[in-house]
């Protein structure tokens, strides 16, 4: 492994779209990315040394660009994560550019997976890596997970924070909705905590692909989960009790104006990926679209909603 040569994707936007499209590509790989967002940087080291010896190099970028630096291991396809980005970035309204380079060889997948072990989510689930061998449920619903390149692991924020607020709305006769599955786990959590079924869709054919396998391994096959490739309005039919949706704030905020027509009138509509900067646009764009917020919760800067129709 340490031979390996790992590929770095260098994705350039605007300065101002920096937090977004980070937010975006750290769902791809949340264990191995880096910004370079130069645009304020006199303020910054004034207010940090309080000195004005900046490097020459760093005074001559361009503060009018950020870059996003994505790193993806040997043994998975570089261009799929640029799919996954680039289709994530085009429905944000975000302009960019890409380029993949090799980098240098360090055990990155071995330094994440020591950090992702077995984990107790809220008061019912345990999420539990497919490699981690040993481990104690104590009692809890054990989720077996390969996120493979689709955003899902349980260890970042919003998806812990959706996870803990889907506890409190599941029961046995929960219909659920998964818009922008990734890797399928808050599916699959709803069908462990009891739901009667759960229905995924996502516009990245390889996070279908990983959510479909992942349900397999909780013994989770059509038609009690199923997951398929596309737009929200164009692969979705009925309506559901349950509808959650942990993407980005740009993307919840185009759903809000459609999720309505799929969602029962008693339903939740559970929204994560937002980031704390643009909960304020969040909260407006609900309000603007008949939705009531019930519920909130915030952890390191990402903020999730309950809402129900107003």
């Amino acid at each position: 492994m340490e031979n390996e040569s790992w590929n770095e994707i260098v994705i350039t936007v605007a300065a101002e779209d920096a937090d977004t499209a980070g937010a975006i590509a750290n769902m791809v790989v949340p264990y191995g990315i880096y910004i370079e967002d130069y645009s304020d940087l006199e303020n910054e080291i004034m207010e940090i040394a309080h000195i004005d010896l900046i490097e020459e190099s760093l005074i001559n970028s361009d503060r009018t660009k950020a870059k996003i630096h994505v790193y993806v291991n040997p043994h998975e396809s570089p261009a799929e994560a640029v799919s996954f980005i680039e289709e994530r970035l085009k429905n944000a309204d975000i302009e960019f550019e890409w380029a993949i380079n090799d980098c240098a060889a360090e055990d990155w997948v071995n330094n994440w997976k020591q950090y992702f072990h077995p984990m107790p989510i809220g008061e019912k689930l345990l999420i539990r890596p497919i490699w981690e061998e040993e481990y104690d449920a104590g009692g809890r619903k054990v989720l077996h997970l390969e996120p493979g390149l689709a955003f899902g692991t349980g260890s970042h924020p919003t998806t812990k924070l959706c996870l803990e607020t889907l506890e409190n709305y599941i029961d046995e006769n929960s219909t659920v909705l998964d818009i922008g599955c990734g890797s399928g786990i808050l599916s699959i959590a709803a069908l462990l905590l009891g739901a009667k079924s759960a229905f995924g869709v996502d516009i990245d054919k390889l996070a279908v692909k990983t959510a479909l396998a992942n349900a397999k391994e909780n013994g989770f096959e059509p038609p009690v989960f199923d997951a398929v490739n596309g737009n929200l309005s164009d692969k979705v039919s009925g309506k559901f009790n349950v509808i959650v949706a942990n993407i980005v704030a740009d993307i919840i905020m185009e759903f809000n104006t459609q999720v309505g027509e799929f969602l029962t009138d008693d339903g939740v509509y559970i929204t994560g990926g937002i980031i704390d900067t643009r909960a304020d646009e969040v909260k407006a764009s609900f309000a603007a679209n008949g939705f009531e917020i019930i519920e909130s919760f915030e952890e390191k800067g990402w903020c999730v909603f309950a809402c129900k129709k107003a």
